[in-house]
This record gives C-alpha cells, structure tokens and sequence, in this order.
C-alpha cells in the first residue's frame, strides 16, 4: 500500500496543544480547468501564473480559498515588484510574487473555511480518492486557508483536470455542509515543477512544516489534516 493512502479510512487525530490553536470558523465554490480535456499542455500560462502540464514530472501546487488572498492585493503586488527594479528576469519576479503570497497566506486572512475538521477531512479525502489511479501524491497539506500537494503526473491525467475535480467536488459538499453557496477556492493555483532531488526534499519540508511555520502546531506530525500526521493512539 502506497504510504500515503493509510491515511485515507482514519479519522482525523486532533491533539490538545493543536485544538488550542485551531479556532473552529464558517465557507464558499468554484473551479477552473478545461472540462473533457486529456491531453497535457506541456507550459501554458492563465492570469498571472504559468502552468507546466507534463506526465512524469513531480509538482508541487497551492490552491486557496476565495477569500484568502485579495485580487487587489496581488495586483498592487505585481505592480511594487515590476516598478521596483531590484529583480530583472521574469523568474525572480514570480518568486518575490509567490514569496509575499505565502506569507500573507499563513497569516490567516480571510473566513479560514478549512479550520473545520469536517471540511478539512473531505479536502483531505478528496486528494486520496485516486491516488495512484490518475496522480501519485507524494505529500499533501491543508492549512486553514489554502492546500499544498506534492504529486507525480500520470499520462493521460492533465494536471488542471487534477485540480479542477479536487475543487469541484470539495466545494460542492464544502457548501452542504455549511448551508450557503458560491465561489469556495480561488479560480487559479500554482504549480511548480521539481528539478531535482534538492528541490524535492525542499518542497517535500515546505508542506510538512508549513503549519508549524504558521503557528498552528509544534511539530508537522501533530496537524492532523497532513501527510505527515501521525495515526491515531501515537500520540
């Protein structure tokens, strides 16, 4: 069994010192993608982020709640980074860009939908359903506002469908769940492709250490809604 998919059937183990700091809140539903569509893009690129689309490839990709970031915001952003001057290639700019992005992200902004257990489980559950079938998931995380995964493309499987049907199915019953409707994840993602080795082990620490990094645990084994986690009665 994949290591990740033994997380698929438990229910989430919350310790004490982690509920202390997860105040429980209330959400919102959208997705974007190209419905139907089976073959990869290879580099394309929508709004502000380019996208890599190829199988075999591990990526590293963020979607967030709608309410987490303001368009404003980034576009304000976009506007200090190209008229600063400090960074003169493309490549820097997207990193400074995505730089400010987490920071703000791990602050909490917005209603933080994905505090509730309930919500985060079927994120969560939603990530494990076809892992190994359409995608294979290295590491994942969700965090109270947005969600980090680490996965291996499959042929046949373009990575924007991958995200689409996350969002598509986890807003639908996101919203049953707390009574209300409309737009729950911000339309566009990020995703990243793994170079090397190096670049794996760094993004494979960046998820797992991103709610310690946020203040939301001690330890990456202590969030319950992790790759990381650990099973239920270890503690």
């Amino acid at each position: 069994m994949h290591r990740v998919q033994a997380f698929a059937a438990k229910k989430p183990h919350v310790p004490a010192r982690v509920k202390r700091r997860w105040p429980a809140s209330h959400p919102t539903a959208r997705s974007e993608g190209h419905s139907g569509r089976s073959q990869h893009r290879k580099v394309y690129s929508r709004s502000y982020l380019p996208h890599t689309d190829r199988p075999g490839i591990a990526q590293g990709i963020t979607f967030r709640l709608a309410d987490s970031l303001p368009k404003a915001l980034i576009d304000r952003w976009k506007d200090e980074i190209r008229s600063s001057g400090r960074l003169q290639t493309d490549a820097a700019r997207r990193r400074e860009l995505q730089r400010r992005i987490a920071r703000y992200e791990d602050a909490g902004w917005g209603e933080c939908h994905l505090r509730r257990p309930e919500i985060a489980t079927l994120v969560r559950d939603a990530l494990l359903q076809f892992d190994g079938e359409r995608y294979r998931l290295l590491e994942w995380c969700v965090m109270p506002n947005h969600v980090h995964v680490l996965v291996e493309q499959r042929s046949g499987f373009p990575l924007a469908e991958i995200v689409k049907s996350w969002k598509a199915y986890t807003a639908r019953w996101a919203n049953e769940i707390l009574r209300r409707s409309g737009p729950f994840w911000m339309r566009e993602y990020h995703d990243r492709s793994i170079r090397d080795e190096k670049h794996f082990d760094q993004a494979v620490a960046y998820v797992r250490n991103n709610p310690v990094k946020a203040g939301l645990c001690e330890r990456a084994e202590d969030w319950p809604w992790s790759s990381a986690a650990k099973p239920c009665g270890s503690d």
